[in-house]
């Protein structure tokens, strides 16, 4: 065997393995008036050092609360797994996960990775930014929810080379601890068409308790799982996906 096919073969072995996942999130409630003083205390303790003078707390609720897991809540974990077709063309099936009840969207989603792990006991998750928030996110809102941390998500007593993840933040950083980038603009320099042509993650608490319009929030989710995959597929070389080879279910 060539090295030229045996690359292929280790390429094509890591995308089969991988779980693509994107989560959004909302604060547990719209307005800061809404919870009870113990939880604005608790609110104002932890965020109050980290802005300016001039901002309230109710202002600072609207900001910053849904991307704290004791303050949010998981209203869309969008998922995504490569397969080839018949023509070994690169598919991607996109599937979400969603809804109002937060513990029935954690135990769907636990319930397909569960199926995922008896199929394949070496997949593992890939996304943009997920070692530092869509993972810890979801571990937090489970023991928060009195719901059981899988094994392969039971990741914090594991060293740091243990843990296995596609993380296309840490892939772009090449060392750089320093550098953060965003979805969108590391779409935008390697040319991937963009998944914020509609809303994107500071409009998604008002479309959901404004607009009530959970369905727009779930497309927006799934075109971020589907520019992540094709990062990926940028990284290791290959061509993005065609919309033909993106298969929703």
């Amino acid at each position: 065997m060539n090295l030229f096919v045996f690359l292929i073969l280790i390429t094509s072995t890591m995308l089969k393995n991988l779980f693509i996942i994107d989560i959004e999130t909302v604060p547990i409630v719209e307005n800061f008036e809404e919870l009870s003083s113990e939880w604005q205390n608790l609110w104002w303790n932890k965020i109050s050092k980290s802005l300016t003078s001039d901002i309230t707390p109710e202002e600072s609720w609207k900001m910053k609360a849904g991307i704290y897991a004791e303050f949010g809540k998981i209203v869309c974990i969008s998922t995504a797994y490569f397969y080839e077709n018949d023509k070994r063309e690169q598919c991607l099936k996109v599937k979400s996960i969603y809804g109002e009840n937060e513990k029935e969207v954690l135990k769907q989603f636990t319930d397909l990775c569960n199926k995922m792990y008896k199929h394949n006991k070496n997949f593992y998750f890939g996304g943009h930014n997920i070692k530092e928030f869509d993972i810890p996110y979801i571990c937090r809102r489970l023991m928060i929810n009195e719901l059981s941390i899988p094994q392969y998500l039971w990741l914090h007593e594991r060293k740091p080379w243990e843990v296995q993840m596609f993380d296309t933040l840490n892939w772009w950083k090449f060392g750089d601890n320093k550098n953060y980038i965003s979805l969108h603009l590391l779409a935008s320099v390697l040319k991937i068409p963009t998944s914020k042509d509609d809303i994107d993650g500071s409009k998604v608490q008002e479309v959901f308790y404004k607009e009530k319009n959970l369905q727009r929030i779930v497309t927006y989710c799934q075109k971020d799982v589907i520019v992540c995959a094709n990062i990926i597929l940028k990284y290791k070389d290959l061509p993005i996906l065609s919309e033909k080879n993106i298969i929703f279910s």
